[in-house]
């Protein structure tokens, strides 16, 4: 396939094969350069230019572009400096009392189910989580932890450890059902797979910046469906939660009408700038086509581990496919394959005895030939 980047959008791409944007994608260049000059003028000239005008709407660019990514409104979008930091204040805002149950995987990234364990532990709400079964958790086994005292279904939408991603539009229905919400991390999938939000009824997405969106750390966003953030209280304030910002009065506060009532405080603008610039990256190549491209590229992974025997622990029907691929090798210890991979300048993650490699649309063919050779000649 045709490449989707040129050389100088992700320069150090030629230097070395980088499979690993499932753990820290390559930033595109073009944001880089707009956080280096936002804090450099920062820096230089304080609030000169970045006035309390400039500082209120700082976010209404990452509103629009992060709206544009998932077809959702940019009244619908707030930003943050971590996905952890909005899905904490959103758990905190919804708060299950005793007798509600939250369901999610035990296979889930940690701190996907970690804000909801801390309200409960205060709230006396329970936890439910669908064990995996050989590395694989069925929406069955989801759906059967789900009932009419279900507040909350949150599920990571790609799973970090081997790539399984789930039918979302399934999801919602069973949600939905249950007059329960669905929540989803999408940290593994924002800017790999298509998010439609008009086509697929979830009602809440949270994502961080520096893997899949090519983005920096300190930036994040959360699209809240428009009529559930109006019945939200955030569980985390601060002197932007007030609908005049300026009007600095701690006698009283009052929320802005959509889904930015979660911005609450000061943070690394920059980065959220720099953030604005991927997603408008990505938004002009489009969704799709980097979607085929980076499952291209997995489908010439898989085919070359196959041909090693490797044994391939990521899901290889259409619908539970990503562009993370996991495998290992029988009596061959993937650490020190990743080691010999490392040397070789390819680069990938260690997960669970599985080497998970994670191309994305800045890799080439000539990339994963690398990685296929160099095991090749290690095992």
């Amino acid at each position: 396939m045709k490449p989707l980047t040129k050389p100088q959008d992700f320069p150090s791409a030629t230097n070395f094969s980088y499979l690993n944007a499932a753990n820290v994608s390559l930033m595109f260049n073009g944001a880089e350069e707009k956080i280096h000059d936002w804090f450099g003028d920062l820096s230089k000239n304080g609030s000169n230019n970045f006035t309390e005008e400039v500082e209120e709407n700082v976010f209404k660019a990452l509103h629009q572009a992060a709206a544009k990514l998932i077809n959702a409104e940019p009244n619908e979008i707030s930003a943050g400096s971590s996905a952890t930091e909005l899905l904490s204040s959103l758990a905190w805002a919804i708060s299950p009392r005793k007798g509600k149950n939250i369901v999610s995987t035990s296979s889930a990234f940690p701190s996907t189910v970690y804000p909801w364990m801390r309200v409960t532990n205060s709230t006396g709400a329970e936890i439910r989580l669908a064990d995996a079964v050989s590395g694989f958790t069925s929406i069955d086994d989801i759906k059967k932890l789900v009932n009419r005292e279900t507040e909350v279904v949150c599920i990571s939408h790609t799973e970090y450890n081997n790539g399984q991603t789930y039918d979302l539009i399934h999801l919602a229905e069973i949600a939905h059902q249950n007059d329960a919400i669905l929540v989803v991390d999408a940290t593994q999938s924002a800017g790999a797979i298509p998010i439609d939000v008009q086509q697929c009824p979830i009602d809440v997405l949270v994502t961080g910046a520096y893997k899949w969106l090519c983005g920096p750390f300190g930036s994040a966003f959360m699209y809240i469906r428009h009529n559930l953030a109006n019945q939200l209280e955030p569980g985390l304030v601060g002197f932007r939660s007030h609908d005049n910002m300026w009007d600095l009065d701690a006698a009283r506060i009052r929320y802005k009408n959509d889904a930015s009532r979660f911005e609450f405080s000061t943070t690394a603008f920059g980065c959220a700038i720099g953030l604005t610039q991927s997603i408008e990256y990505l938004n002009a190549i489009g969704a799709n086509k980097i979607y085929d491209y980076n499952l291209f590229l997995s489908d010439y992974l898989i085919e070359g581990l196959k041909k090693l025997d490797a044994i391939i622990t990521t899901p290889l029907n259409q619908k539970e496919r990503s562009p993370i691929i996991t495998a290992y090798f029988e009596n061959i210890d993937s650490v020190q394959l990743i080691k010999a991979l490392k040397s070789a300048k390819v680069f990938v993650s260690s997960r669970k005895e599985s080497i998970r490699f994670s191309p994305h649309l800045y890799n080439s063919k000539e990339d994963i030939e690398l990685a296929i050779s160099t095991i090749g000649e290690n095992i």
